[in-house]
């Protein structure tokens, strides 16, 4: 008799806990400031194509309903609704009549977007841009609580790191380090834009094994000149400008580049700058490219 009152009493409360509201959970976001969820968000709004990535990675890319006119990866994303972003504007009406019960942003979003989003009664989480690539994979795993996916985001931040380490160990063998001139935009050949100190491309093209020319500038984003071009003499370019017609052949035909190391050894790749810059899982890839193009020697 004791037994059987105890089992209805517990199924019962079995009962009352499954159909109780999720408890709110409450996480302070990159802006220092104290989000509060309601449960498992069940539509996303994502404001930067890095969050798109890894909302995808981590296995939320069904609760993705709307995303920023630059998230072109993956292929799926391109399905869900384009809520500008193009032009730093984006559309707070769709974003809104969205619904979303969460709305994920980055430092590509400024304070002030965030702090509209959030008047208008959205739940906005600002995720901070990573320094390392271990502070990527903490953001990786942070998504990963905030949706309801934080096995798929451990298991991703597993098979990441072991990848890192993988070329970590091969660049040990590396007995050399090279120049490294990252090209961003050359509209003007004789001041290009490179990555300065600070930036993914100076963290990836060190942890490559390589020495980034431009991590001698005072900035992140910085204009070098052909002068100091010449003095560092690059043993090896790479076109993150790619993407917008810069080929290697046009590169040799700019005035005062041909003496450059590079240009003379042939050495001027084009990569795919989002694998660079965008501070999402596919950093991981990126670095594994640079590592080719920078050390071949350790991956015959």
């Amino acid at each position: 008799m004791f037994r059987k009152l105890f089992v209805t009493i517990l199924a019962a409360a079995l009962l009352l806990t499954a159909c109780a509201p999720a408890a709110a959970k409450t996480r302070m976001d990159g802006l220092n400031r104290p989000v509060e969820l309601q449960g498992i968000p069940k539509r996303i709004v994502s404001l930067a194509p890095s969050n798109t990535e890894i909302l995808f990675a981590i296995g939320a890319g069904k609760q993705v309903v709307g995303r920023d006119s630059f998230s072109n990866y993956p292929a799926q994303a391109a399905s869900v609704q384009d809520i500008g972003g193009s032009t730093g504007k984006y559309d707070t009406e769709a974003i809104v009549a969205l619904k979303p019960d969460l709305v994920l942003a980055g430092e590509i979003n400024t304070p002030e977007l965030v702090n509209s989003l959030q008047k208008l009664g959205l739940t906005v989480y600002y995720l901070p841009n990573p320094t390392t690539l271990e502070g990527m994979f903490a953001n990786l795993e942070t998504v990963g609580q905030l949706t309801g996916h934080s096995s798929e985001a451990a298991a991703l931040v597993k098979s990441l790191t072991a990848r890192v380490a993988a070329v970590d160990a091969r660049i040990k063998t590396a007995t050399t380090s090279p120049a490294v001139y990252y090209e961003l935009d050359a509209t003007d050949p004789t001041k290009p834009y490179t990555a300065g100190p600070g930036t993914f491309v100076d963290l990836l093209l060190t942890r490559a094994g390589g020495n980034n020319v431009g991590k001698s500038l005072k900035s992140q984003w910085a204009q070098i000149s052909l002068e100091q071009l010449v003095v560092a003499n690059p043993s090896i370019i790479i076109l993150g400008d790619a993407a917008y017609g810069t080929t290697p052949d046009a590169l040799k035909q700019r005035a005062g580049w041909g003496s450059l190391a590079a240009v003379k050894n042939g050495q001027i790749y084009p990569i795919d700058d989002n694998l660079i810059s965008r501070p999402g899982p596919r950093l991981v890839d990126g670095l594994e490219a640079l590592a080719k193009l920078l050390h071949p020697e350790v991956y015959k």
